[in-house]
């Protein structure tokens, strides 16, 4: 252990539980994607993924870390993470290949499905292991909560509300057949263009709030709520949909009057 009581040699010993579990999800996900003959069921497996690596760490880090946090910690992942995926299991029930899935293995040097599992299935799969660092942390460290893991935990909150109330905006919007083509710009949608993404951004910065009890350990999963940051920003979430948006009718209207990220009051109309 180091002066502030972390067991560094634990937690190292636990990643590969974790990466076992999340590498676990993933393949079992791909084999139901060559069931079924679509790639897009990796979407699901992404919050589930969390989930299990989330309980793998609570269980191997038995006798280890604050109860409470341990507890916590776990309970706040698998609620996210199985929301998310039972969300996204609704969302494209019945549906065929994702448009972005489709446009990606058409590039595929050779076999589409091996090239799905390298590019997807495994990425995802290491981004789901370093991105939870701080949920994996949290289950080695000592020391009751402190007041910004109270804080995170708020934040937590904040991102789930965001992400949970926009999805079912949005999902209520497309159900009317008179919006068909239209542009969602209502509730929380007015705010944000992204409601959705902004709430993922604030529950994985949240959970790792949770582990700034100890700023060294903060220090060493900091990463994560990095790298998820970029990813919502700049790399497949608003900026790819965004780019697939750009030509449909009123989305140039929206995004001069509507905040790309976080939320704002909508801008009045000139």
């Amino acid at each position: 252990m180091t002066a502030n009581g972390f067991p560094w040699a634990a937690f190292g010993q636990g990643i590969p539980a974790a990466a076992a579990a999340a590498l676990g999800v993933m393949l079992v996900t791909f084999a139901v994607a060559l069931v079924k003959g679509v790639h897009r069921v990796v979407d699901i497996a992404w919050g589930l993924a969390f989930a299990a690596v989330a309980v793998v760490s609570y269980a191997v880090s038995a006798g280890h870390g604050d109860d409470t946090r341990r507890l916590l910690i776990t309970v706040l992942t698998v609620v996210w993470g199985v929301r998310l995926a039972g969300h996204i299991a609704l969302r494209g029930w019945g549906h065929g290949e994702d448009a972005r899935y489709e446009a990606m293995l058409a590039r595929a040097p050779g076999d589409r499905n091996l090239y799905a599992l390298r590019m997807v299935y495994l990425l995802q799969g290491v981004l789901v292991v370093v991105i939870s660092l701080p949920v994996q942390a949290a289950s080695y460290l000592p020391g009751p909560l402190g007041p910004v893991a109270y804080a995170g935990c708020a934040v937590w909150l904040v991102g789930l509300v965001f992400e949970a109330v926009g999805d079912f905006q949005l999902a209520r919007f497309r159900a009317d057949p008179a919006h068909r083509g239209r542009v969602m710009d209502r509730g929380l949608w007015s705010w944000t263009r992204h409601p959705n993404y902004f709430g993922d951004f604030c529950v994985w910065w949240g959970l790792f709030l949770i582990v700034c009890d100890a700023p060294v350990v903060a220090a060493a999963t900091v990463v994560s709520p990095l790298v998820m940051s970029l990813l919502l920003i700049f790399g497949s979430g608003k900026r790819l949909l965004e780019r697939h948006m750009a030509d449909r009718p009123g989305f140039a209207e929206y995004t001069a009057r509507t905040s790309g990220f976080f939320p704002l009051p909508p801008k009045k109309a000139t």
